[in-house]
């Protein structure tokens, strides 16, 4: 089996500077003998990996609490900024300019992936409540059509056809996406964004300020006080520059795996609030996020399946000049990423949650005490459970999602590395990949409860 745990067996490693990085085109990034290794290759592959992306800085944005009243901050702060290099992302894949990079694909790949991203953002932003520490401003009353100094907004007023009320629309300044609305090349993709984001806002108590319509006129969110797109931007350039590796995909790597992490954030913080609303016996809101979780992970597969889009020659040469190859018998390069490892890992130990959710302790003598009290929920024996019930589908729905994703990379790898990247040349069921989409249930007792549940009517159904 996979050992998530590793990092708390492993011993510190020795610090690998930006300047050392930066200062070859062929600096090695070594990868693991195995997931639990204790080697410093394996702690060098991990750092170099965070140095790469730049993730130290990045993190220092997600973790920023300018608003401290405002208890979504620390899970959309990220989930914002992995929006904003989305906008990034499309420009780079626009201004590409080698005549086989595939840019209709690109471009219907990236508006799918902003789009998804703004879903997933709404959700969140419904269950805001008016005054609940969110920055927005109001600008709906005539008193403040006005801009105050310095403030980083373009605003347009308009009226409603038959209302005598002005609507003030704000548009952000440091944002990219309306800078792609003005761009030809770009300006259907960001029309479609800021359609998305029209409506998918429409049951959110504000919305982005991102050059939307915003026909309700609410308020706008201050997107460029959370978000800090001039401070993200920044950050667009690792310690291998493009230009002295000569490979566009560089950027693309960089990016799509930028948009990873700040993603994975995003999932560590909701597997927070999970244990929080268990905790406090609050079903409801522990199974909306944990089909958010689920919808994250899903989401983690699509960032990653957009390396199949790159030109083979070039991402395979990038991989040789960044030395990204597994030695053999390693593990697959997501592994690198301990932020991966930690949700991976949460998202398992869900199942520890399952008896206090069925409200029953678990048996010492190993009897099937849980798997009876989630068949009575189940078949509706227990009055007030529909709650409980939704939240333990979500939970299984959760462990559904973490499988098909590094089912989905073992694929993915395949096909845009070859099969040895992978751990193709190992027996099948070997390598870690395989192993984890091949593990039993995360929730025995709920796969057993439906088991038999199941057979339950099927046995009913044949005495009639």
């Amino acid at each position: 089996m996979v050992d998530l745990d590793w990092k708390a067996k492993t011993v510190a490693a020795p610090e690998i500077s930006l300047a050392n990085l930066s200062s070859r085109n062929h600096a090695p990034i070594p990868s693991p003998t195995r997931l639990g290794d204790r080697s410093n290759s394996f702690h060098s592959a991990t750092l170099a990996y965070e140095q790469y992306l730049r993730l130290p800085e990045l993190a220092k944005l997600w973790t920023s609490r300018d608003f401290p009243e405002w208890r979504s901050e620390p899970l959309l702060k990220p989930a914002l900024q992995a929006l904003e290099i989305t906008f990034r992302f499309t420009s780079i894949a626009l201004s590409d300019p080698r005549p086989y990079a595939d840019r209709r694909e690109w471009c219907r790949r990236l508006e799918s992936l902003a789009c998804r991203q703004v879903e997933l953002i709404a959700a969140v932003c419904e269950a805001e409540q008016p005054g609940a520490g969110a920055p927005t401003s109001d600008l709906s009353s005539p008193k403040r059509i006005i801009p105050r100094a310095g403030s980083s907004f373009s605003q347009e007023v308009w009226k409603l056809p038959g209302s005598a009320e002005a609507v003030v629309n704000r548009t952000s300044e440091s944002s990219l996406l309306p800078r792609l609305a003005a761009w030809d090349k770009s300006e259907a993709i960001a029309d479609k964004i800021q359609m998305e984001i029209e409506c998918q806002m429409r049951r959110c108590p504000f919305t982005l300020g991102l050059g939307e319509p915003n026909l309700t006129g609410k308020p706008s969110l201050e997107y460029d006080r959370v978000c800090r797109p001039s401070d993200l931007h920044a950050l667009k350039r690792g310690p291998f520059d493009s230009k002295a590796l000569r490979n566009r995909e560089n950027e693309s790597l960089f990016a799509a795996h930028q948009i990873l992490e700040s993603w994975i954030r995003v999932a560590s913080r909701i597997l927070i609030r999970i244990g929080e609303a268990i905790d406090g016996r609050d079903w409801g809101s522990a199974a909306s996020d944990c089909w958010l979780l689920e919808q994250t992970w899903k989401l983690l597969s699509e960032i990653e399946d957009l390396l199949m889009l790159m030109d083979p020659d070039d991402f395979l040469r990038l991989k040789s000049q960044l030395s990204l190859r597994t030695e053999s018998g390693s593990e697959a390069l997501c592994f690198r990423s301990t932020s991966l490892i930690e949700i991976t890992r949460s998202s398992k130990e869900l199942k520890k949650r399952v008896p206090e959710i069925l409200q029953v302790e678990v048996d010492p003598k190993g009897g099937p005490r849980v798997q009876e009290a989630a068949m009575k929920l189940f078949h509706h024996e227990i009055d007030g459970g529909d709650q409980q019930i939704h939240l333990l589908q979500a939970l299984m729905a959760v462990e559904a999602a973490v499988k098909r994703f590094f089912f989905g990379y073992r694929q993915m790898t395949v096909a845009a590395m070859g099969s040895l990247e992978a751990g193709g040349s190992r027996a099948i069921g070997s390598d870690p990949l395989t192993e984890l989409f091949m593990e039993p249930p995360y929730f025995p007792s709920l796969d057993a409860a439906k088991t038999f549940l199941g057979d339950f009517w099927h046995r009913e159904h044949g005495r009639l």
